[in-house]
Parts: C-alpha cells; structure tokens; sequence
C-alpha cells in the first residue's frame, strides 16, 4: 500500500505532518491492506493567509485493486479534523464499494426441493 500525501504552499508539508497522515491510514485501512494498491492525500488551505471557517481541505484518493479510484474530499477549520472527516468519508465509501461488489443485487436463487413442501396424495 503506496501513501503519497502532498501540501499547498500555505501548509507547512512537515515530517510530522506526514508521519501522522500515514499512521492514521494504515491504522484505519489495515482491513483492505491487500485490496487497496495507493493512496493520494492532498492537504490545502483554501483561503492562505486569511482566516476562515472551513479553510482547510483534505482529498483522499484510493486506488482499489481491479477498480476505479475513490475520492472524497473534507472542508474543517483545522487540518486534524479535515484529515479524519475525509477518511471517514473514505471508510464509508470504500465499505460501500466492497459490499456491492462482494454481494451482487439478487443474488443466485434458491431452488426448493421438489420434494419438499409438497404432499403427494396416492388415494387419488
């Protein structure tokens, strides 16, 4: 699992910073380590200098294996909580994605026994 994570030129793009985004997604997407091939994390500030509610912007892209990339995208007033917004986002997509594919719509039909459920009468 490849985390590419990149920051605008308003937000300082530290080892700190970037150590933590990979932490969070490990933790978070250990289940799908071997169904997801990449991640895409960009971190920005919408408005720079300036400050503002909701400023700060987190888009995660995954890379599912054999699938289409997903991408969300978190508006916070901080970077912490625009990180976890979107990987929540993330989470419930990708859970969705999964069980869709994993369980089709319908299904097989179940096939009854012909012998089953059904009374012969001989005395006819």
């Amino acid at each position: 699992m490849n985390i590419e994570i990149r920051t605008d030129k308003n937000i300082q793009g530290s080892e700190r910073l970037i150590s933590y985004v990979r932490a969070e997604l490990t933790q978070e997407f250990q289940r799908y380590s071997e169904r997801i091939t990449h991640f895409s994390v960009h971190i920005s500030d919408e408005n720079g200098d300036k400050t503002g509610d909701h400023d700060k912007r987190c888009m995660i892209e995954a890379r599912p294996a054999g699938m289409k990339p997903v991408a969300v995208t978190h508006k916070a007033t901080n970077i912490d909580n625009s990180i976890h917004g979107a990987i929540d986002k993330l989470k419930r997509s990708l859970e969705h994605l999964y069980e869709k594919k994993d369980h089709h719509r319908g299904g097989l039909p179940e096939y009854v026994d012909a012998d089953e459920d059904v009374k012969v009468d001989d005395e006819a």
